[in-house]
């Protein structure tokens, strides 16, 4: 088995005008980095776009169908609230988007990857169930999650999360589902405000672990290794799931948290340590943030190459 690289070209069509840090040239960077000889043995797809059905396990029918109904002309951009920017190619993307999210789950349960990492762009973990925001049209990785549910009869699913923000949208999905289970470091106080320690769910599947301005390698190692890996080894989930943002780099432009290169292959290599106790080894990666192009590529090369030596 190997990994799967999942992506769609559609990506790169969702414009959110000059100056957006969540530009196209974000995936670009990260494909590019993914074009090194040492990233051959990859299995690159093409990403499907996510069903009605699909959308609906996780955000009510008003909601979708109202995202569904925009309809932008070329060149014409819209604000959705005061930093999330769509064009005429936004939907399509956002719905291939949830849909590589989706195909990676596929990936590894029939076991022809044993890891996936979806390359996406619009990310997806600030959006809630009927809310849209920070850059994120549909949570990408939470329609996975309940696909995994619905689809392989997985019970029990966790989501990570190492992106720099925290990803309120998802924790609101999932906080009344005793069967799911978020867990996340970001930097506190930081957009969008939450994932404070004390917000823990209805059975204490949610884990927020806040780390303040400046918090270096120790400090996030220190967060996982001590916090969030031993209750994920609790929960015990039958598949997991990474929400991938890589702007706690220290040289991130939209954050203040110090951690390297380095750091990504280290989380990594523990969480697949942690899939190999727990899911027979399946882990399904998606993009979340990451806004400095020369960190953002060199990370998510980090990341995927750690995905492929457990594959």
């Amino acid at each position: 088995m190997s990994t799967a690289l999942i992506t769609h070209h559609a990506f790169l069509d969702h414009d959110t005008g000059p100056g957006h840090p969540e530009s196209a040239d974000r995936l670009r960077a990260v494909l590019a980095a993914l074009e090194d000889e040492a990233f051959a043995p990859l299995l690159r797809e093409i990403a499907p776009a996510a069903t009605r059905e699909q959308l609906l396990r996780v955000h009510p029918a008003d909601y979708v169908d109202a995202i569904l109904a925009i309809r932008l002309a070329p060149g014409q951009l819209a604000e959705i609230d005061d930093s999330t920017v769509i064009s005429a190619g936004s939907i399509d993307a956002a719905l291939h988007a949830a849909g590589a999210a989706i195909a990676g789950v596929d990936a590894v349960m029939e076991g022809w990857a044993r890891t996936a990492f979806a390359a996406v762009r619009p990310p997806g973990h600030h959006a809630g169930p009927r809310e849209p925001g920070g850059f994120c049209l549909f949570n990408n990785v939470a329609v996975a999650a309940l696909h995994a549910r619905e689809r392989w009869g997985v019970e029990r699913v966790a989501v990570v999360d190492f992106d720099v923000h925290h990803g309120q949208g998802t924790q609101a999905i999932f906080e009344n589902d005793p069967y799911l289970f978020y867990a996340s470091s970001h930097e506190h106080p930081l957009y969008p405000g939450t994932g404070f320690a004390r917000e823990r769910g209805i059975a204490r599947n949610i884990l927020n672990v806040p780390l303040p301005p400046g918090s270096d390698s120790a400090d996030f190692r220190a967060a996982w290794a001590e916090t969030i890996l031993p209750a994920l080894d609790e929960f015990a989930p039958g598949l997991l799931i990474i929400s991938a943002g890589f702007d706690a780099h220290r040289s991130d432009p939209l954050a203040h948290l110090a951690l390297e290169t380095e750091d990504f292959t280290w989380i990594t290599a523990e969480l697949i340590a942690l899939a190999d106790r727990h899911c027979a080894g399946r882990l399904v990666s998606a993009l979340e943030g990451g806004y400095d192009l020369n960190a953002l590529g060199k990370s998510a090369a980090a990341h995927v190459l750690a995905l492929m030596r457990a594959a």
